[in-house]
């Protein structure tokens, strides 16, 4: 293993970029990195103020300058949140003893930079990661979020922290802004990277939004927000969007002021805070500053931030930890859902087996929170924009134990193989594996360097076209094919779309 090794620039007036000749230093002052093989990684860089006491529940503050070399050689704080991890059930396998190793708290608008770059102003392409986790869990230091990987094939990664919770989606009538702090955080590090990243040899002009899961519904948001206009010129989303269930400001504004008036809320210690607000809705929301409209209206009038959009999901996204329904349960609960579709709901997802309704509600779920969703974004951009979709299938299984691989392609597996991190997974990894990661990485780089995924030695990725519904199947078999399990996707647009 490369040895790991703090670089501290000690001769007065040299900049304190570890990897770069000629970095220019950033506006808040001089850092030194962590040096491993070719890449250096800058952890904990502030990138606003600390959200703490009044600046609870406000838009984000400059960070505090500093005087002579910060050492970014470790992650900050998490932003609270009461559930640790950002991956469900399977936290355990992608949560290491370095993630989270300053635990949570309010003061956590830190961002993590890697960058291979020999100098300052070498214009690599950027990728700002935003993570997962439901918007109440999660955090940038995850190890398969770890920038080393793609930033050793030219990229300069960087991933962020954004408030959690009511924390980072509060409402009341006294706040304003009110409501999506999460979003203003994440459009304030997409800020510090237009000022800064040029010194760690990053190209401003070419920026790409990503994430997964609540990371995606993030992409889709900033996509959908006139605050975030020219902050980036890609996007790649895996395995979420916001199409349904909008939250209206008014809506949130009001449940908001029953938990109380704002003073003594922002004056309640953290924990306290949020067991009073455990039943208040912390979620986007539309008709404010950032969000004027919903995201599908947004998309639908053709106001989004118009850029080459990567997005996909698994084929397993929709596993479930619940019992699995009888056909009987199975059946009852889609007359109740769908009253006068119900006929045409099990039509697409048949029941007349206990064994068939237990698949049955697994790609229910599926179809409702990854794949329909996606679909229609895909749709909306190629209708009401002039850049290209990309669309993928992720079908591969991680190898393992039983226990392990019975959740198939399962929600966020496919994370490593993306971000080619396959190392910082325990799992009894196959030349197999090791190729789809490379294969998938390079994938993203392209997209990254110039919004089209295809390169030399990949399979041929097409555009997606409404007339001709193909997605990339992404597995040990890299091939377009036509969207799986159409019958359910187009079920919710009907029930959807009515």
């Amino acid at each position: 293993m490369l040895a790991h090794k703090l670089l501290l620039v000690l001769l007065a007036g040299i900049p304190a970029f570890a990897a770069l000749s000629r970095p220019g230093r950033i506006d808040t002052g001089q850092l030194a990195g962590v040096t491993a093989g070719s890449v250096t990684a800058f952890k904990g860089i502030p990138y606003a103020a600390p959200p703490v006491g009044d600046l609870r529940w406000r838009e984000p503050q400059p960070a505090a300058a500093w005087k002579g070399i910060r050492a970014a050689d470790r992650f900050s704080a998490a932003c609270y949140q009461r559930v640790s991890g950002a991956f469900g059930p399977w936290s355990t396998e992608f949560i290491a003893k370095n993630a989270m190793e300053g635990g949570s708290g309010e003061d956590c608008l830190y961002l993590n930079v890697w960058t291979a770059a020999a100098k300052s102003g070498e214009k690599r392409p950027v990728i700002v990661w935003i993570h997962g986790g439901g918007f109440n869990s999660g955090s940038g230091d995850v190890p398969v979020y770890d920038g080393a990987g793609l930033a050793s094939k030219g990229v300069v990664m960087v991933t962020i922290n954004y408030r959690l919770g009511v924390f980072g989606f509060f409402a009341h009538p006294d706040l304003h802004p009110s409501g999506d702090y999460a979003l203003l955080d994440m459009i304030a590090a997409l800020r510090w990277v237009q000022r800064n990243i040029a010194a760690f040899g990053g190209e401003p002009g070419n920026v790409t939004i990503a994430g997964q899961s609540a990371g995606a519904f993030g992409v889709n948001y900033l996509m959908a927000s006139p605050l975030a206009k020219g902050l980036f010129q890609r996007a790649i989303a895996e395995s979420g969007a916001a199409m349904t269930g909008a939250l209206s400001l008014k809506d949130a504004e009001a449940a908001g002021a029953k938990l109380g008036r704002l003073a003594e809320l922002r004056a309640m210690p953290a924990e306290a805070l949020s067991k009073a607000a455990a039943n208040y809705r912390a979620a986007p929301t539309f008709g404010g500053e950032v969000l004027p409209a919903s995201v599908r209206t947004l998309f639908e009038q053709g106001r989004q931030n118009d850029v080459p959009l990567l997005t996909g999901w698994n084929a397993d996204d929709g596993v479930s930890f619940a019992p699995p329904p009888t056909a009987d349960a199975f059946r009852a609960r889609a007359q109740h859902d769908y009253a006068d579709l119900a006929d045409e709901f099990l039509n697409a997802y048949l029941a007349a087996t206990d064994a068939e309704a237990a698949a049955s509600q697994h790609a229910r779920n599926r179809d409702q929170f990854a794949g329909w969703p996606g679909r229609l974004w895909a749709r909306l951009q190629t209708r009401t924009g002039k850049s290209k979709v990309y669309l993928y299938y992720f079908d591969h299984v991680a190898p393992g134990a039983a226990a392990q691989t019975k959740f198939g392609a399962f929600h966020s597996g496919e994370i490593a193989y993306a971000l080619d991190t396959l190392a910082r997974w325990d799992r009894p990894w196959t030349d197999a594996d090791r190729k789809l990661a490379e294969e998938m990485s390079s994938y993203w780089v392209n997209f990254a360097k110039t919004g089209d995924p295809n390169g030399r030695g990949l399979p041929t990725w097409p555009a997606f076209k409404p007339s001709d519904e193909r997605t990339l199947r992404l597995s040990t078999t890299i091939e377009p094919i036509p969207i799986p399990d159409k019958s359910g996707l187009d079920f919710f647009d009907r029930f959807n779309l009515k």
